[in-house]
């Protein structure tokens, strides 16, 4: 069982009282903010956030838990993982940490060990594990070549239903756009994901066949009324300019669903004036980007001997800046991309903080595991504190950011509706018949 700082009441109306809150993340509610935290009192009735009052301002007959200034955050979202390659690194470790090596890795693996049994036994330990950190929402991408596409879909579709009332959950197909040449595989693919409630995927790379790949999973989307999340420029290759050809795309096929894109690394490797024009093209098309700092940071500028010269992540400031919806997110949990992790924002908010230099100030930093990352996925209502919503909390003892950063909250206390949830995590022996110890 894991200890936390306090106990809200087993009331079916109390208050959390001396709150904290990162206004980013707060609806309708205006007070004093110091670095972009306010004071607030919030009332809680039948599971559901029914008032945001000033600070020391709810009913004295309400029951109350003290805050002590304690931050209160609505649960976060994660809108960029690979549930169906989790903690497979006991079986397949990357032997040099490159991103060739994952790849190898990964692909010998999947062919040898990705029955749905085996998908579906840790695709719940991550979901057990992000439940327990405070997670309300994740996006996962999913292996799709054939015939893996057909057996991860239907576990993940299997799989969001039982987790519907905890972490409401989308899906990725990612494969090689090459392979869309069999055009009788990549017809089978748009099926399965359409009927799945699914998105399209995959990874770009420069090419002769780029613009036509891009213009047919594009006419693929729009036709069949899906959204489409890509794997783009993962290298520090200046050359790669693939998100410069995806919005290009976007234009040209006047695409009206969600595009989102992930990575991006090689925008920051590319010089100002290039880097910007792409930026700029990125703003017109209504791109979303997603930076993955934990994972890039580890596997980019990986070269035997010789200590990395960059940070791996993309021009986040800069894309923030022109306007363009910008999120982190978790990427790759103990596999071969990533040997660590817990799918828990927090350490992804942490780091990105330190990696991004999303400090000095912190007035806004909030937003990139709540309400921006909800809002790229479709699901505006979800990452914000807001009159209506669930009391779906996560309560800290830290009262301001110097404290929140320091410490990784492993004392939280998680809401869901109101109530208090276990928050105990899954012990890893789990895992050890699937993928040894």
């Amino acid at each position: 069982m894991t200890y936390s700082f306090m106990s809200p009441p087993n009331a079916g109306r109390f208050v959390l009282a001396n709150a904290t809150l990162p206004a980013v993340a707060v609806s309708s509610f205006a007070a004093a903010s110091n670095e972009g935290l306010v004071k607030a009192d919030i009332v809680i009735a039948d599971g559901l956030i029914s008032a945001i009052l000033p600070s020391g301002t709810a009913p004295a007959e309400f029951a109350k838990s003290d805050m002590k200034e304690g931050m209160v955050w609505p649960c976060f979202a994660d809108i960029h993982t690979h549930l169906d390659k989790g903690h497979i690194w006991p079986r397949k470790p990357n032997p040099d940490g490159t991103f060739m090596g994952a790849l190898e890795a990964v692909g010998s693996d999947r062919e040898a060990n990705w029955s749905a049994a085996d998908v579906r036994k840790r695709m719940e330990f991550s979901l057990r594990s992000a439940y327990v950190h405070g997670t309300g929402l994740i996006r996962t991408h999913l292996d799709s070549l054939a015939p893996q596409h057909r057996i991860s879909f239907e576990v993940f579709a299997e799989v969001r239903e039982d987790w519907k009332d905890k972490i409401a959950l989308q899906a990725v197909a990612l494969f090689p756009l090459d392979n869309m040449a069999d055009e009788a595989f990549f017809a089978d693919l748009v099926a399965v994901v359409k009927d799945k409630g699914g998105l399209l995927g995959g990874v770009t790379k420069m090419g002769p066949s780029l613009d036509w790949q891009l213009d047919t999973l594009l006419r693929a989307a729009a036709e069949n009324g899906l959204d489409v999340d890509l794997h783009v420029d993962e290298t520090d290759d200046p050359g790669a300019e693939t998100l410069k050809a995806i919005a290009e795309a976007v234009l040209r096929n006047r695409f009206e669903g969600k595009v989102t894109a992930g990575h991006c690394c090689s925008l920051a490797r590319q010089d100002d004036d290039t880097a910007q024009r792409t930026v700029e093209l990125v703003h017109r098309a209504g791109i979303s980007i997603i930076s993955l700092p934990m994972c890039n940071m580890y596997l980019q500028d990986r070269y035997p001997d010789r200590t990395p010269r960059w940070r791996g992540v993309t021009l986040f400031k800069e894309l923030a800046a022109a306007g363009v919806a910008t999120a982190v997110a978790s990427d790759n949990t103990r596999d071969p991309f990533y040997a660590y992790g817990d799918l828990d924002p927090i350490e992804v908010f942490r780091e990105a903080v330190r990696i991004l230099h999303l400090d000095h100030p912190l007035d806004s930093a909030a937003r990139v595991i709540t309400s921006s990352p909800a809002k790229i996925a479709g699901r505006p209502q979800m990452g914000r504190i807001a009159v209506g919503n669930p009391a779906d909390l996560v309560l800290f003892s830290a009262r301001r950011w110097s404290e929140f950063l320091s410490r990784p909250q492993s004392d939280r206390v998680v809401l869901r509706r109101g109530k208090v949830i276990d928050r105990s995590l899954p012990d890893y022996r789990e895992l050890d018949s699937v993928v040894g110890a």
